[in-house]
This record gives C-alpha cells, structure tokens and sequence, in this order.
C-alpha cells in the first residue's frame, strides 16, 4: 500500500483544494490529511472560520481522504512520515523547496495550484457584500 501525505488549514473548502486531495490520492492508495489545528494557525497568525474539529469533519467527509490527524507545529512532519510509514508528502507548488528536506524519507512532490481560487479570495468575497442571490 502505498501513503501520501498532506498538510493544511482547509479552512472554507473550494474546489482547489477537492483538486488538491483528488490529485493526491491518485498518487497513492492511502491519503492522510494533517490538518492545522487552532492552535498551530494561532502560532502562524491566521484566523480559521470553522474550528479544527468542524474542518476535521468537512475533510473527512472528502472521498479522497482516509485519514485526517491534527497538524500541531512545523517539526513534526518527520514524526508523520515515519508513524505513518508515508510514502509520498505532497503539498501546492506555492511551497516548492521548502520542503525537499524530506526526500531524505519518502518521495516529495509539489503539486501546481489550481489558477483562480483559494480561501484568502473566498473571504474577501463573502466579506464583501457583493454576493448576488440571483440563479
């Protein structure tokens, strides 16, 4: 069986990120999602709409995923990769390098970003008042 890895907030899931899990999983046979919780995005200065607990069931609900466990800092990505013998980590190509580190434990892959949408762009929208109702 073959493990791939992921890390995120996954605050306000778009379609960019169902990209992101889609592609992963086809990369493997096992999807783990490590994902941030509150307290790790209080260290990085972000604010989540949705509490860990509330993103936790929204990423579990994604038929790409088959495990989701709490990212709670930076260092522990080695500890993930060995826990659960991890074969593939994968993450957008926004943080390529900065993770190659890890190709001295399984394979790295920088997956590119689907263009035109994430969650910073989201809230801007929602929070701006320019929603229309009308279908």
């Amino acid at each position: 069986m073959k493990r791939v890895i992921t890390y995120g907030t996954f605050d306000v899931l778009h379609y960019g990120h169902v990209n992101l899990l889609r592609r992963a999983k086809a990369l493997g046979d096992y999807l783990i999602v490590a994902l941030s919780s509150d307290e790790f995005n209080k260290l990085k200065n972000k604010k989540s709409y949705y509490t860990f607990e509330q993103r936790k069931s929204i990423i579990e609900a994604c038929r790409y995923v088959d495990l989701v466990i709490p990212e709670e800092n930076w260092e522990q990505k080695i500890d993930d990769i060995k826990k659960y013998f991890v074969d593939v980590f994968v993450m957008g190509d926004d943080w390529k390098g900065k993770f190659d580190f890890l190709k001295d434990y399984c394979e790295v892959v920088y997956l590119k970003r689907t263009p035109d949408v994430s969650s910073t762009m989201t809230k801007e929208y929602l929070s701006s008042g320019n929603i229309s109702n009308e279908f």
